[in-house]
């Protein structure tokens, strides 16, 4: 008795059974969605950048409380002094400072402000508006930045002097109300956080330009001008060389007002660092109050999705 092999369905013409499809189980990573943790080695590199970056600070501290001689000494102070207030009082009254502190802020709100606007309005007229020509006018805007400000110094004093200016805080404030690099961030940031949706949205309503400004644009885009704003006004804060320029000493801003401590044959470097005290508390201040905002606008922006 012979034993015959099994037919198989192929050689019948049958057609075979489709293969199910295998799912591989989703797994999920342990610790997902939670809060991301840093180990010793984090801590211990943030404390030591943290340290870093406090003690200029700290030497400025110490410096503004003692006496020249104490601080030119072999062998420097490492604590704070009992001469703090004398020399804060004595910087106050050489330099002028009063007057300089309100002309700085002036100067500083009016260029973080103007700046904000119009960087904003550009920003959102290079991401999302359709015109000719805009490739390259962003090509023009961001070559400007590789030009250096001291080449413009001459014309651009002569032009201030021409209009009336020379002197006047708006020689300071006008030539700088909107910065290339605020309408590079705010396009940057406006491309990736503003969908388009919104606008064709808001344009179904029946909103017009300045509505969808107003009512979308400016929300979308206030992480990143806390962020624009907050560096703006530093800069414009601690600005040195135009206003040194193009103002007096009747009326200068802070910095050219400390400048003026520092211009004698012997300057008395404790009163030097008691006026360059002055002049960091108010950014301390201000990073205080807006130091929140900053980070969450630093951190909206760098996560997408």
């Amino acid at each position: 008795m012979t034993m015959t092999s099994p037919i198989k369905a192929p050689e019948l013409g049958l057609p075979q059974p489709a293969h199910r499809a295998t799912r591989r189980p989703i797994r999920f990573r342990p610790g997902a969605g939670q809060q991301l943790r840093g180990g010793p080695f984090a801590y211990a590199a943030l404390a030591v950048v943290g340290i870093g970056s406090l003690l200029p600070l700290y030497w400025t501290l110490v410096a503004a409380s003692h006496t020249q001689d104490e601080v030119l000494a072999t062998t420097p102070p490492f604590v704070p002094g009992g001469r703090l207030m004398h020399n804060l009082d004595a910087a106050w009254s050489q330099a002028h400072l009063g007057r300089a502190i309100v002309n700085s802020v002036i100067v500083s709100g009016c260029i973080t402000a103007a700046t904000l606007f119009f960087c904003t309005l550009a920003g959102y007229a290079f991401a999302k508006m359709r015109f000719r020509g805009r490739g390259g006018l962003m090509t023009a805007v961001v070559a400007t930045l590789t030009i250096p400000p001291q080449l413009s110094v001459v014309p651009l004093f002569m032009m201030m002097s021409d209009i009336g200016w020379g002197g006047k805080l708006e020689s300071v404030i006008f030539p700088t109300l909107v910065s290339a690099f605020g309408v590079f961030f705010m396009r940057q940031y406006l491309t990736e956080a503003l969908p388009y949706e919104l606008i064709e949205a808001a344009k179904v309503d029946g909103a017009n330009n300045f509505r969808i400004v107003r009512s979308v644009v400016l929300p979308v885009a206030r992480p990143a001008m806390t962020v624009l704003g907050m560096l703006t006004f530093v800069q414009a804060w601690n600005d040195f060389f135009w206003p040194y320029l193009a103002l007096n000493q009747q009326n200068p801003t802070l910095q050219v007002a400390l400048g003026q401590l520092s211009a004698s044959y012997t300057p008395d470097q404790s009163i030097v660092m008691a006026g360059a005290l002055i002049s960091t508390l108010p950014l301390l201040v201000v990073f205080v109050i807006f130091g929140k905002q900053i980070v969450g606008g630093i951190m909206s922006g760098a996560v997408k999705g």
